[in-house]
């Protein structure tokens, strides 16, 4: 193959004889390569075609699906986060109510207990001590949200203990007063005979009067001088209708010549309750009752503790 090449003024020009493989490879470089690339262009563009189409229509939906679920789940978590500082705030005020309940509580129990000042300080926890320990705490640190309410769940309690300590303070003290032989067996009447020698007035010999006389107005309240357990509740002897009460640490009572009897053996009756009415039965020349106290099995003068004063 012969070419001709000519010069940009037309004047030289210049001949060439090109080979019949060179004419080949001439060829398919001016014409091979682009096709190639045209062909392959077309390919990619036919492969890539569907999956343009799902991501603008498929892929899009299901993203915008997962962003509204995951919406929806962060507002779940929001709410339920508020409904539970929504609640622990009411349960910290609970508590500091019941605090403050508790403490006022426990200052008027205080003062009707007349305890010693600072023996109850119901504004500081109880005393504690205690060697120092090797082991490590926990590193964990509570938000302080939570650790107000565990300080005021933890005030509580120590509250709730000092209170249960002064519980136990004064129902020992109320048991030791409701023992505590002291005051006369009638709400009204007065002293008719003392313990001790006297004229019998029966047959006007000396006698010995075991116990003391409360005269007064028939069926007038007999009433206990301390608590205590009933052990005779009954006609006996010279005593007509008689109760007898056990009070305990060796001290008994006994309450004579009633018209009647308004206990019965066993039953547990506190100081000033009424056990019996007022009468004349027995070895008697009218209504009285006769009051009677042993100690441990030995009849002592009740006068003693007739007049004694509470503890």
């Amino acid at each position: 193959m012969k070419v001709i090449l000519v010069g940009k003024n037309h004047s030289t020009t210049r001949s060439l004889t090109v080979g019949t493989w060179s004419v080949v490879l001439l060829s398919l470089c001016l014409f091979g390569v682009p096709a190639v690339f045209g062909g392959y262009w077309l390919w990619q563009a036919s492969q890539l075609a569907p999956e343009r189409e799902l991501l603008s229509n498929g892929s899009r939906e299901a993203w915008q699906q997962e962003l509204q679920r995951q919406k929806g789940e962060i507002e779940k978590v929001q709410r339920e986060a508020r409904e539970k500082v929504a609640a622990l705030t009411l349960r910290m005020a609970e508590l500091q109510a019941r605090l403050v309940r508790l403490d006022a509580l426990g200052e008027r129990l205080t003062n009707i207990a007349k305890l010693d000042k600072g023996e109850f300080d119901f504004s500081h926890a109880p005393a504690v001590g205690g060697p120092e320990s090797n082991s490590m705490g926990d590193a964990y640190q509570t938000p302080e949200f939570i650790e107000a309410i565990n300080g005021l769940t933890a005030q509580i309690e120590d509250r709730e203990q000092q209170l249960e300590i002064l519980d136990a303070l004064l129902a020992k003290r109320k048991v030791e007063k409701d023992i505590f032989l002291a005051g006369r067996p009638v709400a009204k009447g007065w002293m008719s005979s003392r313990y001790g020698r006297r004229t019998d007035p029966f047959n006007g010999k000396i006698a010995w009067h075991n116990g003391v006389d409360f005269a007064g107005k028939m069926g007038s309240p007999i009433i206990s001088v301390a608590a205590g357990v009933i052990t005779w509740a009954g006609e006996r002897s010279g005593y007509g209708k008689l109760v007898e009460i056990n009070h305990g640490e060796g001290f008994s009572t006994r309450y004579a010549h009633n018209s009647e009897i308004k206990v019965k053996v066993g039953d547990v009756v506190k100081k000033g309750h009424q056990i019996a009415a007022m009468g004349s039965s027995g070895r008697s020349t009218g209504p009285h009752v006769h009051f009677e106290v042993y100690k441990n099995g030995r009849a002592v003068d009740p006068a003693s503790y007739i007049n004694r004063t509470h503890r």
